[in-house]
């Protein structure tokens, strides 16, 4: 099964240039936990409520006055949306992220690809349970 089946399509994305408080309305309208970071059609990072909470908040950031490009993540990790699904599910294990943006061929953002996408969608428990599991793990810790 290729990504494109099971990915979410609509996509909200926000500008590196955007406020932080932006960024929380925008998750808080959608109810979801991140934001693709998008600047001229292009995928450029990942914003969290996390790194807003522990980046931003946690680090004496000012919501009202600190951009999203000061706590976004900038390294890209993605999929393609012809790829299958268990490619998804092994870079999200192995990263141990629990969402992944798609992009087509032209290297444009399409969809996203969630945990909850897998569980659902995809109807392998045994995969979405692996993928679960690893993504839950405590992170290691580099010496």
């Amino acid at each position: 099964m290729q990504l494109k089946d099971v990915m979410t399509h609509e996509v909200e994305c926000i500008s590196p240039e955007a406020f932080l408080k932006e960024a929380g309305e925008k998750m808080r309208a959608s109810d979801v936990g991140a934001l693709p970071v998008c600047s001229n059609d292009r995928l450029v990072g990942m914003i969290t409520d996390r790194d807003i909470a522990c980046r931003a908040v946690a680090g004496g950031m000012d919501p009202r006055e600190a951009r999203v490009r000061d706590c976004m993540t900038d390294q890209l990790i993605y999929c393609f949306e012809d790829e299958d699904v268990s490619e998804a599910a092994r870079i999200m294990e192995e990263r141990q992220i629990r969402r992944l943006p798609i992009l087509n061929r032209s290297k444009r953002l399409v969809g996203i690809v969630s945990l909850g996408d897998l569980a659902t969608r995809v109807r392998s428990y045994e995969l979405s349970g692996e993928v679960l599991e690893r993504v839950s793990e405590p992170a290691l810790q580099h010496v």
